[in-house]
């Protein structure tokens, strides 16, 4: 994949985008850029790796025991951003899908950097020799590098370009697609929810089975 140029422009995802299976949007969110803006700096990473949750049917969704104060996101529109934060020290950023009351999201696990990398390492906390893999491989990396945060970011609109938060598609073509079960869970582990692209090094795990486009998606009916 290539990565855009310094100067241009991104237009964020609409919203029907969003509005649909968790299920079709993770594989369709591959390739797909996230884009930060921190302060005068431009931040933007390409998406390389997600995990669809589905709601009231899944028992590792968040959403799975009912609407909270802490969910709530995850009930309402879709395309808007859902922080949590977990083992006491990593943020992670998910994006609502489905129609406004009808919980699911997509977590995002990894990006490809590739614009305001400097800042990335700044935000990371963590020398600039270091492995570039080390910016945005894996949840709790990729937010830090964005400098995401539940107080500042939860409940964002992801797809509004205003936002300094959203999400965007440069015209880039569909990479290759491969699926795994889903990790780092315990609840529901067997379930190939994972969406992951093919051969990137920036992804947070390697195990995948390449996707069948002419086949229905997991778990469609």
């Amino acid at each position: 994949m290539s990565a855009p140029h310094e100067s241009m422009s991104f237009s964020a995802l609409p919203r029907s985008f969003y509005d649909r299976d968790p299920r079709l949007v993770g594989a369709d969110l591959l390739g797909k850029i996230l884009v930060r803006r921190q302060g005068r700096k431009l931040l933007a990473g390409r998406i390389v790796e997600v995990e669809a949750y589905l709601g009231a049917d899944d028992p590792a969704a968040h959403s799975s025991s009912g609407k909270t104060k802490r969910n709530a996101v995850l009930f309402g529109p879709p395309g808007y951003a859902y922080v949590y934060f977990i083992y006491g020290n990593h943020y992670c950023l998910n994006v609502s899908c489905l129609p406004d009351g009808t919980p699911g999201g997509i977590l995002f696990r990894a990006l490809e950097p590739l614009q305001g990398i400097p800042e990335m390492f700044k935000l990371r906390g963590i020398d600039r020799s270091s492995d570039l893999r080390r910016l945005t491989s894996g949840p709790g990396r990729m937010a830090a590098a964005f400098g995401i945060t539940r107080e500042r970011d939860n409940g964002k609109d992801l797809a509004d370009s205003k936002s300094d938060l959203y999400i965007a598609d440069d015209g880039t073509p569909p990479p290759e697609v491969m699926i795994t079960k889903r990790i780092g869970i315990t609840k529901a582990a067997e379930m190939p929810l994972r969406y992951v692209v093919a051969d990137n090094k920036f992804v947070s795990g390697r195990s995948a089975t390449k996707w069948n486009p002419t086949s229905p998606k997991s778990g469609e009916k």
